[in-house]
């Protein structure tokens, strides 16, 4: 399981604002309700240019911890009927019915509850079918992104279908033959990829297990490039800005990116697990570029080819606006681009220990080989 060693989890990393699935959220599109939690509105990127903190050097201020959480998806659910944004009653409509549920599942346990069926409820994700997870620990996010006036329905915008655009036929003939180690954002799943239907799963092989369960890096994309919400916990990333470096760190599994200002990209054969960012100042933006990946981590099946580039700009003294665009014409039949907000918070951010006192793929081991040992034997009689 990954936890914080931190008793306090609710001032960590901001578990008291727990929601509940976005797949949940929106069954409950028409529940009246009035707002509880007001969305995460903030101004044109353009309406403080002129009165925006800065650093000795005259660069914007960037320096803080920010939380991640969002209840906007990464593609637009189709739900939405393609619209990129709802109306601000709506989304906090939404808010509070899913702050409404969030707090019954909050309330205490029945001692007369029964245990989960044999092999689980039938539910998949991390709670792993019997529990392993219960609200507290989740944080997907209390509040929709809110960028000029508009409650956004995806951070993906282009395409503007808020969708990530297909594969290339290349890219999907190397999924049907990848049989190699899943990725930070691959599912954790037990086979059944295109064309691997009776292959071994993750689950079936120990050095094949995902990286993130393996607390590698963490779940999805979080860590980035591009930085994109967990929607499960530890949501926070802080920010250390110097005049030739901008440090990125994430909480969850405390990875960092180091950005080298007006540099070059290392040579090509050089690959880095977060691959190798540069980067340089666009007017009041920052412009991160991000090349040289491994292809352990590949982002959504990418290719080696994949560049990423970032934008951070300050939009008012709480709140950055992330913009980031991604190209591999070896994986996706065009380049794709989101945004979303991040606003600042005053949690601090923990060690994230997340394999201490951990037995629990020693167990697994130990007892695969007891199931060998008893079919051994029971052939013997």
């Amino acid at each position: 399981m990954h936890e914080t060693t931190v008793p306090a989890v609710p001032v960590v990393s901001g578990f008291s604002r727990t929601a509940l699935a976005l797949a949940v959220l929106l069954g409950a599109w028409q529940m009246p309700g009035d707002a509880q939690t007001p969305s995460r509105t903030v101004a044109p990127a353009q309406s403080l240019a002129g009165g925006l903190p800065r650093t000795p050097d005259g660069h914007p201020d960037l320096h803080g911890v920010y939380d991640l959480a969002t209840m906007t998806p990464v593609e637009r659910p189709p739900v939405y009927n393609g619209r990129p944004s709802i109306t601000l009653d709506d989304a906090r409509r939404l808010e509070a019915a899913s702050a409404a549920r969030t707090e019954r599942a909050l309330r205490p346990d029945s001692a007369a509850r029964t245990a989960p069926p044999v092999g689980g409820d039938g539910s998949t994700g991390a709670a792993g079918g019997v529990g392993g997870y219960n609200a507290f620990w989740i944080d997907r996010g209390d509040a929709f992104t809110v960028i000029d006036g508009q409650a956004r329905t995806s951070i993906v915008v282009d395409p503007p279908n808020g969708r990530v655009p297909p594969l290339t036929l290349a890219a999907r003939q190397r999924q049907a033959v990848r049989t190699g180690q899943p990725t930070s954002d691959q599912a954790e799943n037990s086979g059944g990829d295109v064309g691997l239907e009776n292959a071994p799963g993750a689950y079936d092989d120990p050095e094949r297990r995902p990286l993130a369960e393996r607390c590698l890096l963490g779940f999805g994309s979080t860590s980035g490039p591009p930085a994109l919400p967990n929607y499960f916990y530890n949501n926070l990333h802080q920010i250390v800005q110097t005049h030739d470096t901008v440090m990125i760190l994430t909480e969850m599994n405390h990875d960092v990116r180091v950005v080298r200002m007006h540099a070059t990209h290392l040579p090509s054969t050089i690959r880095n697990w977060m691959g190798d960012s540069i980067g340089w100042w666009d007017g009041d933006t920052l412009v991160v570029e991000t090349t040289n990946f491994t292809d352990k981590t590949r982002f959504r099946g990418s290719s080696g080819a994949l560049r990423v580039t970032e934008r951070f700009s300050r939009i008012d003294p709480s709140t950055l606006l992330y913009r980031f665009t991604i190209e591999d014409p070896q994986t996706w039949s065009q380049p794709w681009s989101g945004e979303y907000t991040w606003p600042a918070t005053g949690d601090r951010v923990f060690e994230y220990a997340c394999h201490e006192a951990n037995y629990a793929l020693g167990n697994i081991l130990r007892g695969a080989r007891q199931r060998e040992h008893d079919a051994h034997a029971a052939g013997d009689r």
